[in-house]
């Protein structure tokens, strides 16, 4: 039996899937948000903004679902050419032979009993909810459980798109959301007049941060603006109060389970922005690769042996609370004479203050810039010294001047399909350099860079050219050339060539050079940070 509220929700995910322009996407999800009642669309707006965790639901259990019910063989080759497991299994899923609930399934009523079951009880009763839809609400469903949208929303369009329904302020709708819980219920009665506006005074909120304009080919006078570097870790706001800490990335998600270390040495009542970085274990405690720090990424706890290995530590670019006094309207120079007297009351092996790099002049601070390649220096910010903190963008107050870009000439090995929109194409590559003896070994992964002719000209070769197919990846033959160009290289004993790059994207297409005369793997190693 068809739920008008889950349909409501497939219809939603369908309609942004298909529309590319970000005002036509804002007007959607409002449109759904004010239509839809409480608490399916607090639901929906945790699924948009990366919100809701559903335990019991993984891939693997979605995957073994439907290799029950239809030959593995026909869904393995259906999700390489549909490229989604999602809308794969939504699609393959056949009608159950007793008839199905008609008890309506709304997204409220999924969520409810999703998010409350062990892995052991989770196949049956996903399977029950999969019997009582149609393709489309299949898809909303998996997609929501296994919180892998890719629809081309982020967080912050989802709030926008909230604000701009109930005509609120969209800061203020940042502000508060991390400190109430989905499905929001108070958030949605101050945005529809029934209820009081939420305030952060007794949880520790996150604020959007501040971000920053890249200075391309423009130049500034240091005498209006300060200069710092920009290091390669990401970036943090920690914020205490009441007695309790988290730690907030750019995008407002709650790291603090990754980074215990951290949070329990931040007790001064505050709310700083800052880089999180790891130590260096042979850098006096200077800060490492990001690839140190990637070893940390993504947990939700972590052991005593990687706290040890992967010391963290956060290196603070700026202060917007010093206890509860907001500092955020100050200038820039007076907020940084308060966190430089914030700093010595805090853990000094857990925080440090990024120093201003010091220059006569543009120009010197250019020869600086040039000659930066610490393995944590991503390039030099520039505020302007009359700068408030202000969230989002703004233009002419911070620039971010990242360092060039490094290349090397590598030779596509092996190809796969992506997803989305480039599921019908080979548009993820596999790249390698030669080694002295003239074996060829992989040195990354890139998707992105190239246009779509490009990517167009790139799956014809991929289809021409095939040598072997490993599942869903095809070996291609060793000739064809891609410039990639990367931030920097670090050692890896994950990969074979020991190398592993940062960022890599596609720079050019080298028809123009032949395979023999690609880079070599040692030029790479010596390139290493």
């Amino acid at each position: 039996m068809r739920c008008p509220l889950m349909h409501a929700f497939a219809a939603l995910l369908d309609s942004l899937i298909y529309t590319r322009g970000r005002n036509a996407k804002l007007k959607l999800i409002a449109d759904y948000l004010v239509a839809t009642p409480d608490p399916d669309r607090g639901w929906a707006m945790a699924a948009l903004t990366g919100d809701l965790d559903l335990p019991g639901v993984k891939p693997a259990l979605i995957r073994a679902l439907i290799e029950e019910r239809v030959d593995p063989v026909l869904f393995r080759m259906s999700r390489d050419y549909v490229g989604d497991t999602a809308e794969t299994v939504a699609l393959l899923w056949p009608a159950p032979a007793v008839p199905s609930d008609p008890e309506p399934l709304s997204v409220a009523d999924a969520v409810e009993r999703l998010r409350h079951l062990s892995r052991s009880d989770a196949p049956a009763v996903l399977a029950g909810m999969l019997d009582r839809l149609d393709a489309e609400e299949r898809f909303a469903l998996l997609k929501m459980a296994t919180g892998a949208l890719r629809i081309g929303v982020s967080a912050r369009l989802a709030k926008t798109a909230l604000a701009q329904a109930f005509g609120l302020d969209v800061e203020a709708v940042e502000e508060i959301w991390h400190g109430i819980a989905a499905p929001y219920p108070t958030l949605f009665a101050w945005a529809e007049g029934r209820g009081v506006q939420p305030t952060p005074l007794d949880v520790p909120v996150f604020r959007p941060f501040m971000l920053a304009h890249g200075l391309e080919d423009a130049r500034v006078d240091l005498a209006d603006y300060a200069a710092e570097w920009k290091w390669d870790g990401i970036r943090v706001q920690i914020v205490h109060v009441a007695g309790e800490t988290r730690l907030y990335s750019r995008t407002g998600d709650d790291v603090t389970g990754s980074f215990p270390d951290v949070a329990a040495a931040f007790s001064t009542p505050g709310a700083v922005d800052g880089e999180l970085l790891v130590k260096g274990e042979f850098q006096g405690g200077e800060a490492a690769s990001f690839n140190a720090l990637q070893q940390r990424l993504g947990r939700k706890s972590v052991s005593a042996k990687m706290l040890a290995e992967y010391p963290a530590f956060v290196r603070l670019y700026d202060i917007l609370f010093d206890g509860p006094e907001d500092l955020r309207e100050l200038p820039w120079t007076e907020r940084r004479a308060r966190l430089e007297a914030f700093v010595p009351r805090l853990d000094p092996d857990r925080f440090d203050l990024s120093q201003v790099i010091e220059a006569e002049d543009f120009t010197e601070l250019e020869a600086i810039r040039a000659g930066a390649r610490d393995a944590a220096i991503e390039g030099v910010m520039l505020k302007r010294r009359d700068s408030p903190y202000v969230g989002g963008r703004r233009a002419g107050l911070w620039y971010k001047w990242k360092r060039d870009p490094l290349t090397a000439d590598c030779v596509m090995m092996y190809a796969q399909r992506g997803s989305g929109r480039r599921s019908s194409y080979y548009s993820d590559y596999t790249f390698g350099c030669w080694t002295e003896e003239g074996e060829l070994l992989p040195v990354g992964k890139a998707y992105s860079g190239i246009t779509d002719e490009e990517l167009k000209m790139l799956d014809r070769f991929v289809r021409t050219h095939t040598l072997n197919r490993f599942g869903p990846v095809r070996e291609v033959e060793r000739s064809l050339v891609l410039e990639i160009a990367f931030d920097s290289l670090h050692a890896s004993t994950r990969h074979k060539s020991g190398v592993a790059m940062r960022f890599p994207r596609i720079a050019r297409i080298r028809i123009d050079k032949p395979a023999a005369e690609a880079d070599r793997v040692e030029t790479l190693r010596r390139l290493v940070t």
